[in-house]
């Protein structure tokens, strides 16, 4: 047994001090891959969340652990049911997208990887809202590396799927 972890019942206990800092990289290739092939994956650092049903305040209060910075899995709502548009809107406000996407890339392959998109959180409607200090990164899978593991059928339903982290700053 080492000095990091140690068994009881089963779980695995965190040392103190323990921190969840994955790379962007890390993030598409081991628990967003991961969670898209498999819905039943969970991340011990990672909660599931509706984000259309969720206040970004009401969300440190939803996940596994953080102080500043969170993680969640959730899967995309579409803003109508026959459209691609991504519906990024709560009861008091919406996530609007800012700057552009960034690509996230293998270190080992240099293949592109995903994508992370930032947003920032509005309250109110569109145009009017007011933006406020929460910023999220949203991230998806991208390029060759989507392709490659999924299968055919696997990818209508699953690849919606996004991985998100979410930040507050104040």
């Amino acid at each position: 047994m080492d000095s990091y972890h140690h068994f009881d019942n089963g779980e695995t206990h965190l040392p103190p001090g323990f921190r969840f800092h994955p790379t962007d990289e890390e993030l598409i290739t081991y628990y967003l891959v991961k969670k898209v092939l498999d819905r039943s994956f969970t991340g011990r650092a990672i909660a599931e969340v509706d984000l259309n049903k969720c206040e970004p305040w009401e969300l440190p209060d939803r996940a596994k652990m953080g102080e500043k910075e969170w993680y969640f899995f959730s899967l995309r709502d579409r803003k109508y049911p026959t459209g691609l548009r991504t519906n990024r809107a709560t009861e008091a406000g919406y996530w609007k997208a800012t700057g552009k996407d960034r690509e996230i890339y293998s270190s080992k392959t240099c293949a592109l990887v995903g994508m992370k998109k930032t947003l920032v959180f509005y309250r109110g409607r569109a145009p009017k809202g007011e933006k406020s200090n929460w910023v999220m990164h949203e991230y998806r899978l991208e390029g060759k590396f989507a392709y490659h593991y999924l299968s055919r059928s696997s990818k209508v339903s699953l690849y919606p799927s996004l991985f998100l982290s979410l930040d507050c700053f104040f």
